[in-house]
């Protein structure tokens, strides 16, 4: 881009001008407090192109339901003709939901629509296209690179090398290694909190802050559990969070904010890291006193003695499974989330981590892969012309796809033994599912009951006694209804009452709930509770597509039988209901693909691609106030404190500012990418004015926003960086509940010190190393 754009301000009063800041702000909001806008469609128009898609075989048809009346008596939804509807949502099929309290369909379908760090830069940048406010030139300035920054090099090296970065923690290698650590630290609690804190950082470094985010904040949300004495996870997953985000500053492939800013000023990567690994350093070791004594300082957080719960010797003896093949762990998945912090929840969790899967091959070719990388970019960077040299991803790329090359064929080499664990596995949650289902209905049937009868169903669905699981765990049975029993009916299918059978598979994976099912016949107590109930349901219903609920079948023929279709719970693919259509094979091919190359697929879904559109479309806004003359107005003002308070007061200020806009301005992505534009036009005014600026402030300038951008991940929003979000959304799915004040309120001291510390150290390493001669760009 032309310098005299870096310069003009004489654009910013045009309407356009305002307009491009208004949305670039509203952006960065949104970005930081996403929501949703209702869209409400006419149900015929919605049902008329439902019935479109289903009719050339997109996705199923719809189904429709009976008209059902509630039961004045009861409370309850009745089918005409007999039955009860338990459980009715008057949806269409579909799960919308959509009904009155009278049952009646609504006349309009609600979407919502996601704005969120997607969609929104997204919209924002068609709405400034659509009033051109911005052309081609943004567009291609922000998609195929501008000033020394190249969008398109920077994500296909980042993406690239995060593949194999996650490849290594599919492996197992970090839940290995931290399993280690813990057996290390052992019981000692400032000595384990201090081993897990060294271990972090020094991964962190190499491999960047993701994959530590990814393994690293399970396998401590699993340690905290176990353990009988540790409170609350908070110093724990906090502290791995912060560190994780430190370490990331060193390399420059650690972190795309630094892809950027060394694109940006031509930062040789082994210039960039001689720089900031005595500020992250530093950082890293006067931090940790800091937490351990003064932050954290509470024995309920980090006792002093760890006690944690022991593995069995025939747990630990059992070979480990692939957590990357699905449903391997069969329904330990699930009953892990319904047990979550009692006793039998905290033994699954300590399996996890006291018996850890490691793919051997897999973690030393990855090893030797990455680091073959990272030597060979720093060694090609550094050899390469002032002027021109080669983008990084050409290493990058070959060597992700070695890397990928080598997943495919390991997966292949095992997909014999990896569909068969699959398969029993889901097998395993299918009669888990079964079981809690037979549970439920006794539960709702005994609540119709007398006092005296309630009770002792009661009793009974307490001391159901546990079985061993294909996968060795005890599963605890609930005693199935009598199939007599009336059905939970939720839907009705409109056509061939064979599209609603339920398949072979299904039929073989309840078989053994169909055995417990007959040894409750045998029950008389269990019997003589339930005649009543009996004679007045006695009916004989077919299975039907409810939702993860226990059907039973006719009397006559005495089997049971379990749908598990729509079950918005689980990941697990429903039974095959009417013809094929382009949906149901998508499902079939993602898990013909998850079971048959388990590792790949893993990484592939791991992969960062949301950043790419993300980072886009914040390049294109941020071009957008480049040439509407508001970067030019942000360098000024900037110009103005640098002359004020000079480098000390540069480098308080842009760390300052940088923490503050990763907050603020699109995530540390977007704030990288909005400063660097700043500071290129702050050197283009110098230029223009023939007073160049000094070599120490500069670099004091560019280091400490490279500092801020790293550490404001770690600040008083989940949406400073994508970590942030990513590292939110896992602690979830861990029953570990982050609220966002408590976010900003932990973190507040943490990045106070560790900002405080970066830019101390990082002004005596500028008086030291630089002069107060011109910059010489």
């Amino acid at each position: 881009m032309a310098s005299e754009e870096l310069e003009d301000t004489s654009r910013v009063g045009e309407w356009r001008s305002i307009v491009t800041l208004v949305v670039f702000v509203l952006t960065n909001v949104n970005v930081l407090f996403p929501f949703h806008i209702p869209i409400f469609i006419p149900r015929k128009l919605s049902n008329l192109f439902v019935d479109a898609l289903a009719a050339v075989r997109i996705i199923p048809k719809r189904r429709r339901r009976r008209k059902v009346v509630a039961d004045p008596d009861t409370g309850t939804h009745v089918l005409p003709g007999g039955g009860t509807a338990i459980d009715y949502d008057g949806g269409d099929g579909y799960g919308d939901g959509d009904d009155d309290n009278n049952g009646k369909l609504k006349p309009y379908v609600r979407l919502n629509f996601p704005m969120n760090f997607v969609t929104a830069p997204l919209i924002a940048d068609l709405f400034l296209l659509a009033i051109q406010a911005i052309g081609r030139q943004e567009v291609h300035d922000g998609t195929i690179g501008a000033d020394n920054i190249s969008p398109i090099d920077i994500m296909a090296f980042f993406i690239t090398l995060a593949y194999i970065a996650i490849s290594i923690d599919a492996s197992g290698l970090i839940r290995y290694l931290a399993f280690k650590v813990l057996q290390w630290g052992g019981k000692v609690g400032h000595r384990l909190f201090f081993f897990l804190y060294a271990f972090f950082f020094v991964l962190g470094s190499f491999i960047g802050n993701d994959p530590i985010i990814l393994s690293g904040t399970a396998f401590l949300a699993y340690m905290t559990r176990v353990s009988s004495n540790i409170v609350h996870p908070r110093a724990w997953i906090h502290t791995q969070f912060a560190v994780a985000n430190i370490a990331s500053a060193i390399l420059v492939s650690s972190n795309p904010t630094n892809l950027v800013l060394a694109g940006a000023f031509n930062i040789k990567f082994i210039n960039y890291t001689a720089n900031m690994i005595v500020p992250v350093v530093a950082t890293a070791v006067i931090l940790f006193p800091f937490l351990l004594y003064i932050v954290f300082a509470d024995v309920d957080l980090i006792p002093l003695s760890i006690e944690m719960h022991e593995l069995s010797q025939e747990d630990k003896e059992k070979k480990p499974v692939n957590p990357n093949i699905p449903h391997a762990r069969g329904h330990v998945e699930e009953d892990e989330s319904d047990l979550a912090n009692n006793e039998q929840g905290k033994l699954l969790s300590l399996e996890e981590i006291m018996n850890p899967f490691l793919d051997k091959g897999g973690a030393a070719f990855g090893a030797i892969i990455m680091a073959a990388t990272l030597v060979t970019v720093l060694a090609l960077n550094a050899s390469s012309a002032k002027e021109g040299p080669h983008p990084v991803f050409w290493v990058t790329l070959p060597a992700a796809f070695v890397m990928f090359c080598w997943d495919l064929a390991f997966g292949w080499h095992n997909r014999k033994k990896t569909r068969e664990i699959a398969r029993l596995g889901r097998q395993e949650i299918e009669n888990a599912r079964a079981e809690r289902a037979n549970r439920q209905q006794l539960e709702r049937r005994a609540s119709t009951m007398s006092g005296g009868q309630a009770f002792e169903m009661s009793v009974r669905i307490s001391n159901s006694q546990p079985r061993k699981g294909s996968s060795g765990q005890e599963v605890f049975d609930a005693a199935p209804p009598h199939p007599s029993t009336p059905a939970i009916l939720v839907s009705e299918g409109t056509g061939d009452e064979r599209d609603l059978m339920p398949s072979q598979a299904d039929t073989l994976a309840c078989s053994q709930v169909t055995s417990t099912a007959d040894t409750v016949k045998q029950d008389p107590a269990l019997t003589s509770d339930l005649s009543s109930f009996e004679e007045k349901h006695r009916q004989d219903v077919k299975p039907t597509a409810a939702q993860g609920v226990f059907l039973p079948s006719s009397p006559s023929d005495g089997t049971d039988q379990v749908s598990d279709q729509h079950n918005p719970d689980t990941s697990l693919p429903p039974p095959r209901r009417g013809p094929t259509t382009l949906v149901s094979l998508g499902e079939d091919a993602l898990r013909w693909t998850q079971e048959t190359f388990p590792t790949a697929a893993a990484v592939v879904l791991h992969l960062p691609f949301a950043l790419v559109p993300f980072a886009f479309c914040m390049f294109v806004l941020v071009q957008g106030l480049v040439t509407k003359g508001w970067v030019p107005v942000f360098a000024h003002g900037w110009d103005h404190w640098v002359n004020k308070t000079g480098t000390i007061g540069s480098i308080a200020g842009m760390g300052f500012l940088s923490v503050v806009l990763c907050n603020f301005a699109g995530t540390n992505i977007g704030t990288t990418i909005l400063l660097s534009r700043v500071i290129q036009s702050w050197q283009a005014i110098h230029k223009a004015s023939g007073e160049p600026i000094s070599d120490r402030t500069f670099w004091a300038t560019v280091y400490s926003m490279a500092i801020g951008v790293n550490y404001g991940a770690f600040s008083t929003a989940f949406s400073a960086s994508l970590a942030g979000l990513l590292w939110r959304d896992i602690l979830a799915r861990k029953h570990i509940c982050v609220r966002s004040l408590d976010f900003a309120r932990v973190n507040l001291p943490i990045i106070t010190i560790a900002m405080i510390v970066g830019c101390v150290v990082l002004v005596g390493q500028i008086y030291i190393t630089r002069g107060e001669g011109p910059y010489d760009a």
